[in-house]
């Protein structure tokens, strides 16, 4: 992990030239920083991988912040974006507006409209099957503005919070298992939804 440009970046250790960069956007008033376990666990499975702050802690007050990113890393050809909770909504607006994006990743989150169906862009929704804030009907109801094939990825037991490190969070339940097991799922299905888009 380093301090680049004012970001937390992770660099694979097996590849120190990945050509697939992913930018993460934060949820609402989470530090940044609290994404660095299980974002560190998708740069292991050999990707360049970025996670923007934004102020206030509010990713919609810099919607283009990956736009910063990919400029500072030309050598990265693929380029995927992604977020927690709000932040997954900033990513899905960021990545209506960018052609060179492939995806979209929603960590217990959903697009505010179908602006990435309309334009043909792929996305997986990761949720944890006991969020209090990202609920099972509020997932239900963004199928329609997703892509037909888009897969929707229960984690089972995980919650809300524990994407990130951040502690508990008011209107969340709790989870049944622990924060590590969710940040191995999580990053594992964000890298699988990389290679399936990638092949």
């Amino acid at each position: 992990m380093s301090a680049e440009n004012g970001w937390v970046i992770f660099y694979p250790a097996e590849n120190p030239r990945p050509e697939t960069g992913f930018v993460f956007y934060p949820g609402g008033k989470v530090d940044y920083r609290a994404y660095a376990p299980a974002l560190k666990l998708i740069a292991e499975k050999g990707y360049f991988v970025a996670v923007v702050p934004a102020p206030l802690n509010l990713a919609f007050f810099d919607i283009n912040a990956a736009s910063r990113v990919e400029a500072a890393y030309p050598e990265i050809k693929n380029w995927f974006v992604g977020g927690h909770s709000l932040g997954g909504v900033a990513a899905a607006t960021y990545a209506a507006g960018h052609e060179e994006i492939l995806g979209v990743v929603f960590w217990a989150s959903y697009p505010a409209d179908d602006s990435l169906k309309t334009k043909n862009i792929p996305a997986v929704s990761i949720y944890g099957t006991r969020d209090g804030l990202a609920t099972g009907e509020q997932l239900e109801a963004s199928r329609e503005l997703l892509l037909p094939d888009t897969k929707f990825i229960a984690i089972e037991g995980g919650n809300h919070a524990q994407f990130g490190s951040y502690g508990p969070q008011a209107g969340d339940n709790d989870a049944t298992i622990s924060p590590e097991e969710q940040w191995v799922q999580a990053a594992d299905a964000t890298a699988d939804f990389f290679a399936e888009v990638l092949k």
